[in-house]
C-alpha cells in the first residue's frame, strides 16, 4: 500500500513538473508572438515588404541602322534569357491534374510527369526551349539558386514557358539581340555590338552614342516567381530608347554592286574587287562594297575594317586626271597645246614609257589622257611644278581623311614635294609614288562632276530620337578647286578616254566621262608583281548623277578598262533604270585628241 502511495505521488510531481514546463513554453511562446505583433510588428512587416521589393532595370532598345529607303539593316528585337533556380527545381513535386487542380498542374501529352525534381522540371521544360530533357536536367542538379539555361528567347518561348506553372523556380530576365538584315551586304562596314549591347565597330561603332538609349527602372514587390505584385510600385523611369540612323546608302544599289563585284572577281581571276557609288549633286554615298564575306554583326565583322574603306592603293592613270586639272586651272597649260609623243621619254636621267610601243604620235593634251600616255604627261608638265603637283592632290582631298569618320579608314600615302626624289616628281602626274583608298579617289572625280566644286561625302542621312526629332549632320561648306571651264575641260577629255573602251565599259544610252588606271604595285615578295587595275567614271556625263569607282587586285586583263570598265558598265546601268535617268543628249564639239 504504501509502494502504491509513494509512486502515485512520483506520478503526480512529473507531471506537475512537465505542466509546469509546458506552461513556461507556453508563456515564452505568448510573449514572442506579443513581442512580434505588439512590438515589433511595424519593423518585421516593413523587413517583410523591404525582402520582397526590388528595383528592376527597364532596358532601353538600341536605335535601328536604315538604309536611304527606310529598309532595316540592324535593329534590336526583345529577347529574355532563361533562368532556373536549381535549388527550388530539386525539391520539385509536380501538381497531378484533377477537376480541381487543371489551372495549375503539370503533365506532358496529357499524362503524368513521371519523376519528380530537376528531372521533372527539365522534362516540362524541354519542348518549349527545344533542348534536350537530359541537357536541362544536368544544368539544374547542380548547387546554388541560379543557373542559365538558354539565351536569346523570343517573346512567344518565354510565354509558353509562363503557362507551365514553374514560377519560382524557372524565369525570364529581359534582354536583347542585334539582328542584322542583309547577311554581308556592306557586313564589315556596319560592324557589331559587344555582349553589352555596345557598338564595337563600323557604323555601331561610329553612331553609338546616337544607337544608345537610356535605361529605365521600376521599384515593385516581387511575388515568389518574381510576378510583380498588383499596386506595389512606388517608384520608375521610364527608358528612352537610342536613336535610329539613318544611312545615305540605298541597299538595292549596294547589293547589286556587290553581286557584280563578286562576278568580276570570279570572271577575271582578281585577288579582290571592291567599289563606291557617289551622288554628284549631294555627295552622298550611295553604296560602297567589296568581295569580302563577312556578315554583319559576326566576331569577323567586329575584328576587321571592310576593305572598300580601308584598302589604300596607287590610282595609277585615274591619277592623271587631277594632274592636268591642275595644269589646266595654274594656266601651265591648254588641252589643246599639241605634242609629238614617243614611247619613251628619258628626263633628267630617269625612263619613262608608255604601256605600248608606238611611234611618235601627234597628240592634244587631250589626246594624251585619251591614249594615257605617261610619256606624253611628262613631256607637258615643263611649267607645272613640284609645288604645284602636290597643291592640286591635297585640294582634290588625297592623302587626307574623307570626313566620313568611318572606323579603320586609311588617308593613304601622300608625302611632300621636299621628300620627292627625281623620279617620284614625275611619276605623281601618273598616279604612282603616291597611294589613295577608294572613297578619296571617287570624290577627286566627283569634284570634276560637280562643276569643279569639292563636296565633303557623307554616309549618315539623317538621326531620329525616340521622340520623332529628325537631324541631319552638318556638313563644311563646298570648296571649289578648279573653275567651271576647267571642269567641263577636263570631263569632255574624259569622255573621249571613255570612248576608248566603249565596247567593253560603255553604258547604251548614256554619255561616260571616265578614266582608267592600272598600276604595279608591291606584291607579296616586296616587289612589284601585283597589279591593281581601277575605273572611274562620271554618269551621265552631259548631266553628271553619279560618280562609280571600281578597283581590282591581280585581274587576269590587267589593264583597268579591261576588267573593272565593263562592271562599272554593269554598275551603271543599274543606277540608270533604278533611278529613271534621262538619256543622253548627242555629244558635239568635242575637244580635239590629235592633230
Amino acid at each position: 500500500m504504501s509502494s502504491r502511495r509513494t509512486s502515485a505521488k512520483g506520478f503526480v510531481s512529473r507531471s506537475t513538473s512537465i505542466g509546469v514546463i509546458m506552461a513556461l513554453v507556453a508563456m515564452l511562446c505568448i510573449g514572442q508572438l506579443a513581442s512580434i505583433q505588439l512590438l515589433n510588428g511595424k519593423s518585421t512587416a516593413q523587413a517583410a515588404t523591404a525582402s520582397r521589393t526590388l528595383p528592376v532595370t527597364i532596358s532601353a532598345q538600341r536605335g535601328k541602322i536604315l538604309d536611304a529607303n527606310g529598309s532595316v539593316l540592324a535593329q534590336s528585337v526583345e529577347r529574355y534569357t532563361i533562368v532556373g533556380d536549381p535549388q527550388a527545381a530539386q525539391s520539385f513535386r509536380p501538381t497531378t491534374c484533377t477537376a480541381d487542380t487543371k489551372n495549375y498542374c503539370q503533365q506532358i501529352d496529357g499524362k503524368p510527369v513521371g519523376t519528380t525534381g530537376a528531372a521533372a522540371v527539365a522534362r516540362l521544360l524541354a519542348p518549349a526551349l527545344g533542348m534536350d530533357a537530359m541537357e536541362l536536367g544536368a544544368k539544374l542538379s547542380v548547387p546554388g539558386r541560379y543557373a542559365v539555361l538558354k539565351k536569346d528567347v523570343a517573346l512567344e518561348v518565354k510565354r509558353a514557358i509562363d503557362k507551365l506553372g514553374l514560377g519560382g523556380i524557372i524565369y525570364g530576365e529581359l534582354s536583347s539581340e542585334r539582328l542584322y538584315a542583309n547577311g554581308t551586304m556592306i557586313g564589315a562596314l556596319l560592324g557589331g555590338v559587344d555582349a553589352e549591347g555596345k557598338g564595337v565597330a563600323g557604323v555601331e561603332q561610329m553612331e553609338n552614342k546616337a544607337l544608345t538609349g537610356k535605361d529605365g527602372y521600376k521599384v515593385f514587390q516581387q511575388g515568389n516567381g518574381g510576378e510583380e505584385i498588383p499596386g506595389t510600385v512606388t517608384e520608375s523611369k521610364d527608358a528612352v530608347n537610342g536613336s535610329d540612323v539613318t544611312l545615305t546608302v540605298d541597299a538595292d544599289v549596294d547589293w547589286y554592286l556587290k553581286k557584280v563585284l563578286a562576278e568580276g572577281k570570279d570572271q577575271y581571276q582578281a585577288d579582290w574587287a571592291l567599289a563606291v557609288v557617289q551622288d554628284v549633286r549631294t555627295g552622298q554615298i550611295v553604296a560602297l562594297d567589296d568581295t569580302d564575306q563577312i556578315d554583319a554583326g559576326s566576331d569577323d565583322a567586329k575584328l576587321n575594317v571592310a576593305k572598300v574603306v580601308s584598302q589604300t592603293f596607287e590610282p595609277g592613270s585615274v591619277g592623271k586626271v587631277i594632274s592636268i586639272s591642275g595644269m589646266l586651272q595654274s594656266g601651265a597649260r591648254q588641252l589643246t597645246d599639241k605634242f609629238t609623243v614617243p614611247d619613251h621619254i628619258n628626263k633628267n636621267g630617269q625612263v619613262f614609257q608608255d604601256a605600248e610601243d608606238h611611234g611618235a604620235e601627234h597628240w592634244t593634251l587631250a589626246g594624251i589622257l585619251e591614249q594615257s600616255s605617261n610619256v606624253g604627261m611628262v613631256m607637258a608638265s615643263d611649267n607645272y611644278s613640284s609645288e604645284q603637283r602636290y597643291e592640286f592632290m591635297t585640294k582634290f582631298g588625297l592623302g587626307q581623311s574623307s570626313g566620313l569618320g568611318l572606323p579603320g579608314e586609311s588617308s593613304g600615302a601622300l608625302s611632300g614635294p621636299q621628300l620627292w626624289d627625281g623620279r617620284t616628281k614625275d611619276t605623281v602626274l601618273f598616279g604612282q609614288g603616291y597611294s589613295v583608298n577608294a572613297l578619296q579617289l571617287t570624290n577627286a572625280i566627283a569634284t570634276i562632276a560637280n562643276k569643279g566644286v569639292r563636296q565633303q561625302q557623307s554616309i549618315i542621312k539623317s538621326v531620329s530620337d525616340a521622340n520623332g526629332h529628325v537631324s541631319t549632320p552638318s556638313e563644311p561648306q563646298p570648296t571649289r578647286v578648279v573653275d567651271e571651264q576647267v571642269a567641263a575641260q577636263v570631263s569632255d577629255a574624259m569622255e573621249s578616254a571613255a570612248d576608248h573602251y566603249q565596247a567593253f565599259a560603255g553604258v547604251d544610252g548614256y554619255r561616260v566621262a571616265a578614266k582608267s588606271g592600272t598600276a604595279e604595285v608591291p606584291g607579296a615578295d616586296g616587289k612589284l608583281s601585283s597589279i591593281i587595275s581601277d575605273w572611274s567614271g562620271i554618269i551621265p556625263a552631259d548631266d553628271p548623277r553619279f560618280v562609280v569607282t571600281v578597283v581590282m587586285k591581280n585581274p587576269h586583263g590587267s589593264f583597268g578598262g579591261l576588267t573593272s570598265g565593263p562592271v562599272f558598265k554593269q554598275i551603271g546601268e543599274f543606277l540608270m533604270q533604278k533611278y529613271e535617268v534621262p538619256t543622253s543628249a548627242p555629244r558635239k564639239n568635242a575637244i580635239a585628241v590629235d592633230w
